[in-house]
Order: structure tokens, then sequence, then C-alpha cells
């Protein structure tokens, strides 16, 4: 048992390793992405939570995302699954793979499934466990046909070559928050982090938001910077460092419900452009060059899983701890991540969408752009060959709204 234990926090701790470098992109707070961090790191923030029964959900969860291993590398040895291959019953099986661990994020595509929205559709939908290497490249390979990301993240990776597109936004305005632990009475305003410990993920996004919070706020933007073992809230608290960056949809929501109390800073308060959190759900260019068809049938499904979710918050919460047993998840917190969803309208104006009248899950073309420009000229952007790449990515390039069902 004790062997046992040591490989599953080996095992941990590459995964752990890969998935930040991934999310550096948009995983400033302490998300995941390839290049840095992508919305999927929160949930493995609830290391803080000491009990034992978190603890042990906590490892129950990562030996359940080990084991799912196998199915990915089976996915690799055989290709994409989707177009070509139909079942016995018709359907056309289709591959979609994590960010990281089932969260809220994730939530619409797990209704899609239990609701059936996939099969009306004709699909036989497959969810996957996040791949070492990321969704991003996953997808870009063939390896999964569709996978949650960001906007961010596929900028990052269009720097460096690859042909990706995001075919919807789920989430609509920045969720990211920036946090001292609320015991430190050093720190009260961005301009107070000058001179203190960041508790970070080693992504070149996270600093430039970072600074440009500080400066925004008075300060120099000048901060020392400790790189996170497992967990942010573990890092403060043992004194390592001062900040670090979560969620207010996840990690906001943990501290909430299970503490530690914190003080938090938003980006659009203090100085940085744009929208950073554009989560959403990707495919490449070429699956959509191949089978426009069953791009726009799983987008829709997908579409619909969203909607109801936001419209019917407890039950989806509900589905998505059924559906994703291996995640052992809280049904209580869930609940309350997707009510904090609902209430801050994170996915867009709640009662224009469930009434018809808006679309859901548009590209914010505007905001993000404004971000990458951002991003850009902070010198976030780099090449396949690690050089900085001055030109901003186009939001216009990298992401479409045809194949959503479009409000009356």
């Amino acid at each position: 048992d004790h062997h046992h234990d040591r490989l599953a926090a080996a095992r941990r701790a590459r995964r752990r390793a890969t998935h930040h470098r991934r999310a550096g992109r948009r995983r400033r707070p302490g998300r995941p992405v390839n290049p840095q961090i992508c919305k999927s790191e929160h949930q493995f923030e609830s290391d803080h939570m000491k009990s034992p029964r978190h603890i042990h959900r906590h490892l129950t969860r990562i030996i359940a995302m080990l084991a799912a291993l196998p199915t990915i590398f089976a996915v690799t040895a055989c290709g994409s699954t989707s177009s070509a291959n139909g079942g016995d019953d018709g359907l056309t099986k289709v591959t979609f793979m994590l960010s990281w661990a089932p969260d809220t994020n994730h939530i619409g595509v797990y209704v899609a499934k239990n609701k059936g929205y996939y099969r009306q559709a004709g699909l036989d939908v497959n969810i996957v466990a996040v791949a070492q290497s990321g969704a991003e490249q996953a997808v870009n390979n063939g390896v999964a046909d569709f996978a949650l990301s960001n906007l961010t993240n596929v900028s990052t990776y269009s720097t460096k070559g690859t042909e990706l597109r995001q075919v919807m936004q789920i989430q609509q305005k920045t969720s990211a928050i920036w946090c001292a632990l609320a015991s430190n009475a050093s720190i009260t305003r961005p301009r107070d982090l000058d001179g203190k410990t960041f508790a970070t993920f080693g992504s070149s996004e996270s600093d430039a938001v970072v600074r440009r919070m500080i400066q925004h706020d008075g300060g120099k933007g000048n901060f020392d910077k400790v790189t996170v073992g497992t967990s942010t809230f573990q890092t403060l608290e043992s004194g390592r460092a001062d900040f670090g960056g979560f969620y207010s949809t996840w990690e906001g929501v943990q501290a909430k419900l299970n503490g530690p109390k914190l003080n938090c800073f938003t980006e659009p308060e203090y100085g940085v452009p744009g929208n950073a959190d554009s989560i959403g759900i990707i495919t490449s260019d070429r699956l959509i060059a191949q089978n426009p068809d069953l791009v726009k049938r799983f987008v829709q499904a997908t579409q619909r899983g969203y909607e109801y979710a936001y419209d019917h918050g407890d039950e989806a919460a509900d589905i998505l701890v059924k559906e994703a047993p291996e995640a052992n998840l809280d049904p209580e917190f869930v609940r309350e991540s997707m009510k904090t969803i609902i209430d801050g309208q994170y996915w867009g104006d709640r009662e224009q969408i469930i009434s018809g009248k808006q679309t859901f899950g548009l590209a914010d073309y505007q905001g993000t752009q404004a971000y990458f420009d951002f991003l850009a000229q902070s010198e976030a952007y780099t090449d396949a060959a690690g050089r900085v790449a001055h030109a901003a990515p186009q939001s216009k390039d990298l992401a479409t709204d045809e194949f959503l069902k479009q409000a009356n």
C-alpha cells in the first residue's frame, strides 16, 4: 500500500507539472493550459481542504484519472474516432477530452450526454481524461475530436503552429481572482503586492497580468516568485508565498465553504483589458474541413447541454456528480459553483438566453482580442522555438460561431 501511495504521489506530481506548463497561458491564477494553465487546475486546489474525508476524495480522484489513461492511450493508438467510424447502433463515435478533472466548466457536456442530446444528434460521445500532452495537443494531433479549453490557450498554441478553432465560447467574462490570505494585513490592494512573493506555476502570462494590476494601482510591478508544488492554498498558508491566483467559480467557492478566508482583486478593476477567461469548446481545423456536419451536430447538442445547465443549476450539478463518479465531487460544492456561475452571469445574460432571445456560446471577439493585444505587448507569446512572438494572434481567425444554433 505504501508503494502504491508513493507511486500515486509521483504520478500526480508529474501530471500536475505537465498540466501547469500547459496551463501557463490562461492559467495565470493557477489554471491550466499547455504553456501554462488551463481552467481546470482549480479542481485540484481542493488540496487545501485538510480533513481526511477531503484528502481521501482528492486521492480517489487522482487514482481514477490515472485509471482512465489506458483509454486515452487506446485512442492515441487508433487515432481520432470521429466521422469515419460508426457504431453498431448507427451512432458516430466522438471523443471529447477534459481540460483537467471534471468541474462545472465541463458540466454542459455531461448534461448533454445524460439527457440524450448527443444520441439525438446521432453521436456516441466518449468523455476521456486529459492527456499528459494537454487537451489542445490531443485535438491538434487527432487523438481527440473536441476538448474544453479557452481562446487564450488557442492563441498561445497558434503562435507555435497548431491549427485549432474554438467553436463555442461558454464563459463570457473573466473569473480570475488574485488573492492573499485575509489574515495577511499587509496586503489590502494590488500595489501592496510590490516586493511580495507570488505563488506561480511559471506562466509569463500570469506575470504580465500581476504586473499590470500592481502598476495600475500605483505600484512598480516588482515581485518575487515561488513555484507552487501541489496547491496554491497550501503555499500561502505555509508562508512560502504572499499571494496567488484562483478562479471565483471554483477555488473561490472552495474558500467560501471551507476556508481559508481570502482578500481578492479582479483584473477588470485594475487595468487588465479584455476577456482572459474565454473558456469554451475547441476542435481542429482539419475536422471542420473534413466533416463540418459532425462538428455542427456536436456543437449544437453541447450548446443544449449548457443552456439546460444554465436554466437548471442544481439539477445540472447533480448530473455532473452522477456522471463523473471518478471525481468524487461534493454535491453541495458543485451546486454552489453553479450558483456562482448563474448569479454572476458568467455564461452571458441568463434571462435572454433562456428566453431564446440571445444565442448561447457566441465568441467574444472584441474582448479576447483586447487581451491578446495586451499579452503581445507584454511579450507573453512565444513561437515553437521559444522566441518572443511580437504579433498578436487574431481572435477572428481562431474562433467561429458558424456551428451554433442561433437565437430567433
